[in-house]
């Protein structure tokens, strides 16, 4: 029956998919164009959560010896008969997926590595019985599965060697040349850079490949896949036949991620054909070589949750899968002229940046213009086309990364704002007084020297709940004072309400944007008019708090207006 079919929520094992009978997005075209490419080594660079995983446990179970070929009836690879037959399951297969091998220090990641190769090697036990190998090559194959104190254990020349040697053993047992499948090859260099053993790990990983695909007549071909290209003279040094897959390459650029066609294909089958403008909104936007394609893991989650329950609305679902330091850092590093380009991102608006795809991991904080390439290999940023001179013209893809930038703007914003204590607590004072000046001296130094988080296109309402969550913010900061937003409070909602340490003290504060500095007095009289129209004071003189301040704040883009009058016995009467 028409949407029965499971969605493989955070399943990557091809295999399962297709025995379990889950929904699956038919990527089995990457195998027929990867014999027209014919590359020896080839490496495909995309963000993570794009299928890179699936894609690569997918050309294990259609090469490797032994496997079901049942499991691609009814796929497009099936109508070329003519390759199935010569390819599919004729190989020999490693299978590593690299994206475990992390931790605290260099050994605990070297160890990782050792135990990943020592279990992959493991799958082959049957090598011990074999009549094709001789004792040398058995005793070889032993050292690829030794184990000590509980783990797998080699020396620094067997591991070294390690995936050359398993390649060559299978190569004399089945006298079928081995095919290398890395997966997130690049994992263990980000950690090791997050952790500070960036060039213990280079060392180790240039020695490992270097050996499994540079100089091994074992190998048929290999596949990598990662986020970032490492740059061929820090890894793959000496790699003639190696063929890099960026998403800047139409090559291949439908075959990770989702298609329009796809998703609407999916979202029909579920009857949520509806919600096609709202998927688009939040996961579509990335651009791999000339395609549009949307991010396969929003896409199966979001499916997944509306199809149980209707009245759900998109959540990030990527964002959730990562820390997004690489974001935090292009923020913390930011000047002021980073800072407005930001907000034109925010805002909708291309950047143009000349871009490097083939950086090291110790060269991203080298300059901000490398961390601008970095944030778009990444997915963070994607691109709509070039300029004459060659600049890519980026922008923010969707809606679900904006408000990764939204949320490490915040923090970045509030981590700045409260380093300056004095600052801060003079303007409390300020606040508490009625001191309109230094109320707005202090607030157009804040927004002068923050990043602006709204839309440019959004409504006035949206604009000014921007700067209502900005000036919220500061107050809130004051751990003596209680400050309530969207307070209800006479015939209607106060903007923020503060109950000072004061008794019987109180400010009431109304927010307008204008869209014209010479509009913004005029805006905040209206806001006090407002306050004292719907008697918002009531809020507060039902809490015996009589002193009350009441504010008319007006923002227009990055400068404010005050007005401030105190409230009179007679008002409170009326």
């Amino acid at each position: 029956m028409s949407g029965s079919v499971k969605l493989p929520v955070g399943i990557e094992n091809f295999e399962e998919i297709r025995t379990n009978g889950y929904y699956y997005v038919d990527k089995t075209n990457l195998i027929e164009q990867l014999f027209e490419s014919r590359g020896k080594v080839n490496l495909f660079t995309r963000p993570r959560r794009f299928g890179k995983t699936l894609n690569m446990s997918m050309l294990k179970y259609f090469f490797e010896i032994g496997a079901d070929p049942s499991l691609f009836d009814g796929l497009n690879i099936s109508r070329n008969e003519q390759l199935c037959k010569e390819h599919m399951g004729k190989y020999p297969v490693i299978f590593l997926t690299l994206k475990n091998v992390d931790g605290l220090d260099f050994q605990e990641a070297k160890q990782r590595f050792v135990d990943l190769i020592g279990t992959e090697a493991a799958r082959f036990r049957f090598l011990l019985d074999s009549d094709r190998l001789t004792l040398d090559d058995k005793e070889r194959y032993k050292a690829l599965i030794a184990i000590k104190n509980g783990a797998y254990f080699m020396s620094n020349q067997v591991f070294t060697r390690s995936l050359k040697t398993l390649s060559e053993i299978l190569n004399k047992y089945y006298d079928q040349k081995t095919v290398i499948l890395i997966d997130e090859y690049d994992v263990p260099l980000d950690k090791a850079f997050q952790q500070g053993y960036y060039r213990e790990m280079v060392s180790l990983i240039r020695g490992i490949f270097g050996d499994a695909l540079k100089t091994n007549d074992s190998l048929s071909f290999a596949v990598l896949t990662g986020c970032l290209r490492i740059s061929k003279e820090s890894i793959f040094t000496g790699l003639n036949n190696f063929k890099i897959l960026s998403i800047t390459d139409v090559r291949f650029d439908e075959q990770f991620g989702f298609t329009d066609k796809e998703v609407n294909d999916i979202l029909s089958y579920y009857h949520m054909e509806d919600r096609i403008k709202e998927t688009k909104q939040w996961y579509d936007g990335y651009h791999f070589g000339n395609v549009d394609v949307y991010c396969p893991w929003d896409v199966i989650n979001h499916v997944d949750r509306i199809k149980d329950d209707p009245g759900a609305r998109p959540e990030t679902y990527w964002i959730n899968t990562s820390g997004n330091d690489l974001v935090r850092r292009f923020v913390n590093k930011a000047n002021k002229t980073t800072r407005n380009e930001i907000e034109r991102l925010i805002a909708g608006e291309a950047i143009e940046k000349q871009i490097r795809l083939d950086l090291t991991y110790d060269e991203i904080d080298n300059s901000i213009d490398n961390l601008w390439s970095v944030l778009f290999t990444t997915g963070y940023l994607t691109q709509i086309g070039l300029t004459e001179e060659g600049a890519y013209k980026l922008v923010i893809p969707n809606k679900e990364v904006r408000e990764v930038y939204k949320l490490q703007i915040q923090e970045w914003f509030e981590k700045s704002l409260f380093s300056n204590v004095d600052q801060l607590q003079s303007f409390w004072k300020s606040f508490a007084e009625g001191n309109t000046e230094e109320i707005e001296k202090y607030l157009n130094k804040v927004l002068s020297n923050s990043i602006s988080v709204f839309d440019t296109k959004g409504r006035n309402e949206e604009k000014e709940s921007s700067y209502h969550n900005l000036l919220t913010g500061i107050l809130t900061g004051n751990a003596d004072w209680l400050v309530k937003s969207n307070v209800e409070a006479g015939e209607g909602f106060a903007d923020i309400i503060v109950e000072t340490d004061d008794p019987d003290a109180g400010i009431i504060t109304e927010l307008k944007y204008t869209r014209d500095t010479k509009e913004m007095e005029q805006a905040c009289k209206k806001a006090i008019a407002q306050i004292k129209d719907r008697r918002y004071q009531e809020y507060l003189l039902n809490d015996e708090r009589r002193d009350i301040l009441l504010y008319g704040i007006a923002f227009c883009k990055k400068r404010c207006k005050v007005i401030a009058e105190k409230m009179t016995e007679e008002s409170f009467v009326q």
